[in-house]
């Protein structure tokens, strides 16, 4: 089930909250701005895949697979996985959002480019440690 007993598939993954598509200040007439979709990890991959990891920071990432339960009981097709990824361009201070169609033989790549991200986020956070934070908590 899971790539290793301590790594779970990302489509294993519940991250708390959630977070929403899009830009909330962008209007609808705009939305191609600040949301975009591919059909495919390869496809996203070639427009976003090399792009500078701080003027386009990722901080957060959600891949989305639907329950069969809401569909097969209505003969209805079981949509496919989706990778969700949210997005601050620094420069401009814009909020936006990609999704693309992902399958379980795209997850290596998905996680290795999603552990390239990363990087960025940990250095941008790296002067707080949890050691710091459990003991201003004491």
């Amino acid at each position: 089930m899971s790539t290793s007993s301590q790594t779970p598939h990302l489509w294993e993954i519940d991250h708390p909250y959630y977070c929403t598509e899009g830009n909330y200040f962008v209007p609808g007439t705009r939305w191609h701005e600040v949301h975009d979709e591919y059909d495919s990890w390869d496809e996203f991959h070639e427009e976003w895949g090399s792009t500078d990891e701080d003027m386009n920071l990722v901080f957060r990432w959600d891949w989305k697979r639907a329950d069969p339960q809401d569909y097969e009981p209505y003969g209805e097709e079981v949509p496919a996985d989706r990778l969700h990824i949210y997005w601050v361009l620094q420069r401009k201070a814009i909020l936006r959002s990609t999704e693309c169609v992902v399958t379980e033989a795209d997850e290596p790549a998905v996680r290795a480019w999603l552990a390239e991200r990363a990087k960025t986020i940990t250095a941008i956070w790296a002067p707080i440690t949890l050691a710091d934070s459990e003991e201003v908590a004491r």
